[in-house]
């Protein structure tokens, strides 16, 4: 034994490899002796339980993965539904020029009827894009109003007009696939 392993065996002259031998010795010797029979009991019993925790968390897992697949396919299907919310947001504008185009228009004016009539066709294959890909107009006129799907613009006190009834459209609303995309400017009867 050179001086450092002397050193490190301390007092009773010892290694530290001797001092582990010893420790593992004793510890078997501290645990009760269970016979063969009974220590295979015991083994079986903590292999059942394993296992079964095991077939558990397989069961979670299985489940979250068919949770997050079925989000997924939501959120893939309602991408490729309202892809086009923004860009029908913003085209809106083009059926409003063309609706007070048509409004500022003289039906009685022979000079005009062409520019009113191609207004109107133009205004016609708009709309039919529209429908093409689901935007639909909503047109309240003389409906009751609804939050939902309106925006007062004004409440104006009608004799004769039923309270909160839609009197005057100033912008009509429009829906993407059944989904709001912007609600009908209106004016409301004032309740008495």
């Amino acid at each position: 034994m050179s001086e450092q392993e002397k050193q490190a065996a301390g007092e009773n002259g010892r290694t530290p490899e001797e001092k582990v031998a010893e420790a593992v010795e004793a510890s078997t010797e501290q645990a009760p002796e269970l016979d063969a029979e009974t220590e295979l009991a015991v083994l079986r019993d903590k292999l059942a339980q394993t296992e079964k925790a095991l077939a558990e968390a397989d069961l979670r897992a299985q489940a979250e993965i068919q949770n997050m697949r079925r989000r997924l396919e939501r959120d893939v299907a309602n991408a490729h539904k309202f892809a086009l919310e923004k860009f029908s947001a913003d085209i809106l504008a083009v059926a409003d020029s063309l609706e007070r185009g048509l409004a500022t228009l003289p039906q009685d004016n022979e000079a005009l009827k062409p520019a009113r009539e191609g207004t109107e066709l133009t205004l016609k294959v708009l709309l039919d894009i529209f429908g093409k890909y689901q935007i639909e107009q909503l047109d309240p006129a003389g409906g009751q109003f609804d939050p939902q799907q309106h925006e007062a613009m004004a409440m104006v006190p009608m004799p004769g007009a039923e309270p909160n009834s839609i009197i005057e459209v100033l912008e009509k609303g429009y829906s993407l696939n059944g989904r709001l995309i912007r609600p009908a400017r209106v004016v409301v009867a004032k309740g008495d």
